[in-house]
């Protein structure tokens, strides 16, 4: 019933700050909130944080650079559409490999459980960020 508890706070505080968060955008301020409740949400032990964040980290930083190379790939330019279309493939590609390489290295630190869980979590973040950027 703690961790209940303590997860029912923080998500209270997060929907609160997230207003706040959409209003200025700073992306420490957001990082910090998604850590926070990736951390209630996954209940890692002690022995399971310090080996968690460092690949969580490595894994959020690799996955965000073949983002951003996706999304400049479909912004119109020079290629030729068809040029496009392969390096778009080719870079969601890129996600799903590193997706699955990272996902054995979670299971080394983290259950199963865990690891849905992240995924759960991250889903959940993104799509609560992009409705208070939306203003919904």
């Amino acid at each position: 019933m703690k961790s209940f508890t303590r997860l029912l706070v923080l998500f209270v505080g997060l929907l609160f700050a997230l207003p706040a968060l959409a209003q200025n955008p700073d992306r420490q301020k957001i990082e910090s909130a998604k850590i926070g409740l990736i951390t209630n949400r996954l209940n890692l032990t002690p022995e399971q944080a310090p080996l968690f964040w460092p690949i969580y980290n490595e894994y959020s930083d690799k996955r965000r650079d073949i983002s951003r190379q996706l999304r400049q790939s479909n912004k119109p330019g020079g290629n030729s559409a068809i040029n496009e279309l392969n390096e778009s493939v080719e870079l969601k590609q890129k996600l799903v490999d590193l997706e699955k390489d990272y996902n054995s290295k979670f299971l080394k630190v983290i259950s199963a459980q865990q690891l849905q869980e992240l995924h759960n979590t991250e889903r959940m973040f993104n799509k609560m960020l992009m409705d208070q950027l939306r203003g919904n």
